[in-house]
């Protein structure tokens, strides 16, 4: 499965990458991680059907991912699960409205992390396997 990771930070899509790993659980397929730091290169990724789910991290300037999250719901047919990487806790109220799937604070917790991404990878496997 393909796992979309967007970060204007280098350094956080490591975090995701190493946290999440070739397979963030044993029941879920192996992941292919694409990385990318632009708005318009997310919306063209989530566009395009290939990928499975996304990770995107909330605090990405000068688009953050709480609304590439809205705009991609809004607009993009069959929207991959969204996980949102939120700064605090109370930062949750704005991934509602984001209508991401998943959120996970900051500091990254790798387990949380990599549960989190297991969970939609699951999420969006039995959409697939329910629209065929």
């Amino acid at each position: 499965m393909r796992v979309l990771v967007y970060s204007d930070d280098a350094g956080t899509r490591e975090q995701v990458r190493q946290a999440i790993g070739r397979r963030p659980a044993a029941d879920v397929p192996l992941v292919e991680i694409v990385e990318c730091a632009t708005q318009p290169k997310v919306l063209q990724l989530l566009d395009s059907g290939t990928v499975d789910v996304a990770v995107l991290d909330g605090e990405t300037q000068p688009a953050g991912g709480m609304g590439v999250s809205k705009q991609a719901k809004d607009e993009v047919y069959d929207c991959p699960p969204i996980l949102l990487l939120v700064a605090r806790k109370d930062d949750r109220w704005l991934a509602n409205w984001s209508r991401a799937d998943a959120v996970v604070s900051q500091p990254l917790e790798p387990i949380a992390l990599a549960d989190a991404v297991a969970g939609l990878m699951r999420q969006r496997s039995a959409t697939r396997l329910n629209a065929k």
